[in-house]
């Protein structure tokens, strides 16, 4: 118990974990569960049903595992998963989802930077990179190894594919392909994440397979009905064309240009 300061607040309905630190004034909720080795700045609030794994850091005033501001939710006990190794910035608020069928999930190694804000029953994967005041609204499934500008906002229900890079200050709403990268209000693909791809280990050939599926839609003057009919034409994709064809058959939002 050295590692909790005398004023926070810690319910006995809560169950925490070896080694976690708990700030000044901080409150953790009834039914949360707080795996190992977390730590909690001061004035942190986590409420639950709330399940979070382990090592993640909570910096001054994140609010996590409140209500949703979906006006159809009417006080169930809605749930929010938090993997391991995740750090939230200060002021970044998660919400519980809002329907008992989904959870709000966050992954795991995730940086989500002040300000930003995760709504209800968003589904985000590993190794994203969310910076300051970004605004996710509900619904949002964003892929693993994403990267997301300061100051963006993203519409409910939009996909971001993995290794996707949007630029700071964009308005999102329509999905994301996976490896592109793209900025603006409305939000428009300008090119491929190259950098990022090279970062994260991709070899030429890779990004060479990537950059010819992405001609297919991006640079052939076809729609993208018209394209996916010629994507489905070749006999031997790759596993980031199959990954890339993939995405665009399972849109509903529709896709950015």
């Amino acid at each position: 118990m050295e590692n909790i300061h005398p004023t926070a607040i810690i319910d006995k309905n809560s169950k925490i974990g070896n080694n976690c630190r708990i700030g000044a004034f901080s409150i953790i909720g009834p039914n949360v569960e707080l795996g190992d080795n977390n730590h909690l700045a001061s004035n942190v609030l986590i409420e639950g049903p709330t399940k979070i794994g382990d090592n993640n850091k909570f910096f001054h005033s994140a609010v996590i595992g409140t209500d949703c501001q979906d006006l159809k939710y009417k006080g169930e006990p809605t749930e929010l998963v938090i993997g391991s190794n995740n750090t939230f910035r200060e002021f970044c608020t998660v919400n519980r989802s809002a329907t008992l069928e989904e959870k709000t999930r966050i992954g795991n190694d995730n940086l989500l930077m002040a300000y930003s804000h995760v709504a209800h029953n968003c589904q985000l994967g590993n190794h994203l990179i969310i910076a300051n005041a970004v605004n996710l609204a509900g619904h949002i499934h964003i892929d693993d190894n994403v990267t997301i500008g300061g100051m963006v906002a993203i519409h409910q229900f939009v996909r971001v594919g993995k290794f996707a890079f949007i630029g700071g200050k964009s308005g999102v709403k329509k999905d994301v392909p996976p490896f592109t990268r793209g900025e603006g209000f409305p939000y428009k693909i300008i090119g491929l994440n190259s950098i990022g791809l090279r970062r994260n280990g991709f070899s030429s050939q890779q990004i060479k397979n990537i950059k010819s599926i992405y001609k297919i839609f991006y640079h052939s003057g076809l729609n993208f009905s018209e394209a996916l009919k010629e994507a489905r034409k070749i006999t031997k994709l790759s596993d980031e064309q199959k990954t890339f064809i993939e995405f665009i058959e399972n849109t509903d939002r529709g896709l950015n240009r």
